[in-house]
């Protein structure tokens, strides 16, 4: 593959494909919530979530799916999404941003995703993040 060939982060779908497409995106999905899960720093996080993992799991390829560029899955199976509203129960403050952030960087780094698509996706993914954040903040304060 040329490096014109490659795929470029934040058009079309080129950051799905550098994920390695819906599979390598159910790979990394999968990852991240078994280091949550297995990874006391990150335990509490996972036990924020329902019990059922595997729809929990869908869900997060699902969005991430359409986030990325791709097919937008979580309209399709679920509905409309408010990434703030889904979350607006949980109290989520740095602390669990900052938890979520590090353990897909976790996931990223246990794959081999190169730097360069870790160093675009960590920031772009901070943003939704901030906004769970801040909503989670404006509801239990």
């Amino acid at each position: 593959m040329t490096n014109s060939n490659l795929p470029v982060y934040g058009e079309s779908d080129g950051t799905l494909q550098a994920v390695g497409g819906l599979s390598g995106l159910q790979t990394l999905v999968e990852t991240f919530y078994r280091i949550m899960e297995s990874t006391p720093e990150f335990r509490p996080l996972f036990d924020m979530h329902p019990n059922n993992i595997e729809l929990t799991i869908d869900k997060l390829v699902s969005f991430l799916s359409g986030w990325m560029g791709g097919e937008k899955l979580f309209s399709k199976k679920y509905g409309p999404i408010s990434l703030p509203q889904a979350h607006a129960h949980l109290v989520v403050t740095e602390k669990e941003k900052a938890m979520w952030l590090n353990c897909m960087a976790a996931a990223l780094d246990e794959l081999n995703y190169p730097e360069e698509l870790k160093a675009y996706l960590l920031p772009q993914l901070e943003f939704p993040a901030e906004r769970i954040r801040q909503v989670s903040a404006a509801r239990h304060n």
